[in-house]
């Protein structure tokens, strides 16, 4: 049975990077940081010059990962 672990952050919306807060919690994980970041930022877009919580679900074991906000 795969473990998941739950990230929850606050960013500005569609302005997500790799750094700080982000990329120092993911990057251990082993999952693509970027890809993460992209899909942050897509799903934040609309929300351009706010203050944005996002929760991050990745499956440790697959790598697989789910983004909501």
């Amino acid at each position: 049975m795969s473990e998941k672990k739950v990230i929850e952050s606050l960013v500005s919306g569609g302005r997500a990077t790799a750094g700080p807060p982000l990329g120092p919690v993911l990057g251990p994980l082993g999952v693509n940081v970027m890809a993460i970041v992209n899909k942050i930022n897509e799903i934040t877009k609309s929300y351009a010059g706010m203050k944005v919580p996002v929760k991050i679900v990745v499956d440790t074991e697959t790598k697989e990962f789910d983004v909501t906000v």
